[in-house]
């Protein structure tokens, strides 16, 4: 049981950083289809801070570190979904799908040049960051406290205050919902729509290295974030844009993907004969029916997804 709830809390702060990340950006009027990418791009920054920091840092430090560098390469990369559908007005859909494709490859690309510089008869996908990974964790009698749970709590709490009770996040909110008003009273709609997409690139980076460090045991570039961004997006749909009800979809949520891990620890549900791959499958199905039956009463911001122009009204 104890192993069912580590996974769940670990499965869950993935997808609650990265689920509000993607809330930040639609308040503010902009789809970010990219998270995959971005978890991608955010997770190779982490890991290239640990393969470079020195072994005998300090492991509060080496933490910080390596959570700011992923946090850097998470909103560089978002900057280029801010362009392409702020500054340029491209589609919002293809620019996020292209971001995925390109994070993905470039990261594989970038990695492997990496390795075969260091060695030339290695052309492996993977950072190595073993050692550095013990730093996050914390046993506590069975149970490994991973830093990266109270990051997801800390990041829910700001995301809250920022969104409800600041000026910053009231005015983010408004250029997602009406622009054209947000713009008659003063507040720059292009800069606001661009600080919600490079906060999405924070926290979706964020969620990429918690993805590597903590929710899988080796990782290789090229195999991406098994669908994470995508669900994630699911579990900001099901907690209809709140970061407080996002946190309780994505205990759901993380608690179905946990399944699959240690299903076999269960005898009543090893009884059941069920393949491994059907609960891999299960928290994907679930997000199809859960949207099925919950897309009427969703209610989005009013203009996501719509480009600014300051000529409409």
């Amino acid at each position: 049981m104890l192993l069912l709830l580590q996974y769940t809390l670990i499965f869950s702060s993935v997808l609650l950083l990265v689920a509000l990340g993607g809330c930040f950006s639609e308040h503010s009027g902009v789809i970010n289809l990219g998270l995959e990418g971005i978890m991608v791009i955010g997770a190779l920054g982490g890991a290239l801070m640990m393969r470079y920091l020195p072994a005998d840092m300090p492991g509060l430090l080496m933490v910080l570190i390596v959570l700011l560098g992923a946090v850097v390469f998470g909103v560089a990369y978002s900057a280029l979904l801010a362009v392409a559908s702020i500054n340029f007005k491209a589609d919002q859909t293809i620019v996020g799908t292209a971001l995925n494709m390109l994070g993905v490859a470039g990261a594989t690309v970038l990695v492997k040049a990496i390795n075969t510089a260091a060695n030339p008869d290695d052309v492996s996908s993977i950072i190595q960051y073993v050692e550095p990974k013990k730093n996050f964790l914390v046993n506590l009698g069975g149970f490994e406290f991973n830093w990266f749970m109270l990051v997801a709590v800390i990041m829910l709490i700001v995301a809250y205050v920022v969104l409800y009770k600041t000026r910053f996040g009231l005015r983010l909110m408004a250029c997602g919902e009406h622009p054209q008003a947000a713009a008659s009273v003063g507040i720059d709609v292009l800069k606001m729509r661009w600080a919600g997409v490079l906060i999405s690139g924070a926290y979706g980076g964020l969620g990429g290295i918690c993805y590597i460090l903590a929710g899988v045991s080796e990782w290789r570039f090229e195999y991406g974030v098994a669908g994470f961004g995508f669900l994630s997006l699911a579990v900001m749909i099901f907690g209809q844009w709140k970061p407080t009800r996002i946190a309780l979809a994505a205990l759901l949520f993380g608690l179905l993907r946990a399944l699959s891990n240690v299903y076999a620890a269960f005898d009543f549900l090893k009884n059941l004969n069920i393949p491994g791959s059907i609960y891999n499958m299960m928290p994907y199905i679930i997000c199809l029916v859960v949207l099925a039956f919950t897309s009427k009463k969703s209610r989005a911001p009013k203009a996501e997804g719509i480009p600014y122009d300051k000529g409409m009204r």
